[in-house]
């Protein structure tokens, strides 16, 4: 509709916004080669190539690379993807709750977040070397780790100098990388529920006592 031939009385705001179905087509498109991407990292601890996501997803080579300008391009879009998802499953929990619900509340976000993720932190590892981007996304992921971390033992860590809890913390997230995660349910063979079992015991020998409540 040209602005001659709208109604009399209309304003911009009332007229249907055409969408760009080309731009909505070119978004999914995007979106399905980094769920290809996912899955195929989710198969196979190798990266896979552009011919084998492109055709998981679908789609031709040169559309992975009409939307990436290569793979690397490609794996930061994924890590930004997986980042978005993984703060909005990692819901804080029992944050005020006794030291035996935290504990269990944090392993368990924790266990989910490493039991999805696992592959591509792997592949984002691997690539880390070949961008400052990367490697800034990995240290920020790292941060948020430390950071939850921190919140969820705040009264056990209250109680402790530094550097004592700050090496306290380091310790912690040591203990609870994605490569812990994997060495447990890979080497060992543990299911879910044992292995954040191990990192409840763990970590509960490593906090000191909670202090009381006033």
């Amino acid at each position: 509709m040209t602005l001659e031939s709208r109604p009399l009385g209309a304003s911009p705001a009332d007229t249907p916004v055409k969408i760009d179905g080309r731009r909505l087509r070119s978004e999914r498109t995007r979106q399905l080669i980094i769920e290809a991407y996912l899955e195929l990292l989710r198969e196979s601890p190798k990266v896979p190539t552009a011919s084998r996501i492109a055709e998981r997803a679908g789609y031709s080579v040169r559309s992975v690379f009409e939307r990436f300008p290569d793979l690397l391009a490609l794996s930061l879009a994924t890590a930004d993807f997986a980042f978005a998802q993984a703060n909005a499953q990692a819901t804080i929990r029992d944050l005020d709750g006794s030291r035996r619900a935290r504990l269990r509340s944090q392993v368990e976000t924790r266990g989910d977040t490493c039991e999805r993720w696992l592959p591509l932190w792997r592949a984002l590892n691997i690539n880390q070397g070949y961008s400052a981007e990367l490697k800034t996304r990995i240290e920020t992921a790292r941060d948020m780790v430390r950071g939850r971390l921190e919140l969820m033992y705040r009264p056990e860590l209250s109680t402790l100098p530094e550097p004592e809890r700050r090496q306290t913390v380091i310790v912690l997230e040591l203990l609870t990388d994605f490569e812990s995660w994997g060495r447990m349910r890979e080497t060992y063979g543990l299911s879910v529920e044992q292995a954040c079992m191990v990192w409840i015991s763990a970590i509960d020998r490593l906090l000191p006592a909670t202090p009381p409540v006033p």
